[in-house]
């Protein structure tokens, strides 16, 4: 958001703390030519013409309807991602939705990455690793996916990254759908607010989630699917590619087909 928005805003705000509720409108130069014509055939006593250039448009300006002001909650959707996403963050940390979860977790892992991200990944659910450290994907997986983005030109600090769940299950079993049900208010909140171009679906929990679908990843990869605006990729889980060292070739063609669209090649070496 440029500076003049900011700018804006703040003044917005000032005038707010001050007590200034509304600000009056602009009068366009037609409105004040016909009220000064009406002021004169109303007022015959009045006849000579500078009292009536002097004086009219004053008492017009007076007139006119004062506008509110806008809502600042909203002014702010667009200007301020990041306290938005600070704000969602701290309902989710007191979030006790799901008591299993809620009485086990060490802590919530909301999301890291850019407020402004074009891209968005989405895994499954934290695990041991997320729960202690209160990030997404810093375990093996993780480190594997930092490997995966590192090769695709990225940082994580450019992208955006959470979870279907925000609470690790016990046992790093799989969210069952209430859990995914629970959690999905948050999820859907995070990808307003980021609002990024790409979803990029790790795992099938994520792609059933998100896609409301049943079919297994092997189905769904290698074409774009819809999500409100943004476009989405489904792949393996990083996870899934640890056990099974096969499955990085197509992680990677899906990579590739990703940067393909977005106009972007990997870097070379």
């Amino acid at each position: 958001m440029n500076n003049p928005q900011r700018a804006a805003l703040q003044l917005l705000k000032d005038c707010q703390s001050a007590g200034l509720t509304h600000l009056p409108l602009p009068v366009p130069l037609d409105e004040q030519a016909e009220s000064v014509q009406a002021a004169t055939e109303q007022s015959p006593a009045v006849q000579e013409p500078v009292v009536q250039e002097d004086v009219a448009p004053a008492e017009v300006a007076v007139a006119q309807e004062a506008a509110p002001l806008p809502d600042l909650e909203v002014a702010s959707v667009e200007q301020d991602r990041e306290s938005l996403l600070t704000e969602l963050a701290a309902r989710v940390a007191n979030c006790t939705r799901c008591q299993e979860l809620a009485s086990t977790r060490t802590q919530t892992v909301f999301g890291v990455g850019n407020p402004e991200a074009k891209v968005m990944f989405i895994g499954e659910a934290p695990g041991a690793d997320e729960d202690r450290q209160g990030e997404p994907f810093v375990g093996k997986a993780g480190q594997l996916l930092t490997k995966i983005i590192g090769a695709c030109g990225w940082t994580r600090e450019e992208l955006y990254i959470c979870n279907i769940l925000r609470c690790r299950p016990p046992g790093n079993r799989n969210p069952t759908s209430e859990e995914a049900n629970n959690c999905r208010e948050y999820l859907d909140g995070q990808i307003s607010i980021v609002d990024p171009d790409y979803i990029v679906c790790w795992g099938g929990v994520a792609v059933n989630n998100l896609l409301g679908v049943e079919s297994p990843v092997g189905q769904m990869r290698g074409k774009f699917h819809q999500h409100g605006r943004a476009k989405v990729l489904c792949t393996y889980h990083p996870s899934y590619l640890l056990r099974n060292p096969s499955a990085k070739k197509p992680v990677w063609e899906d990579m590739q087909f990703l940067l393909a669209d977005m106009g972007l090649k990997p870097p070379q070496g």
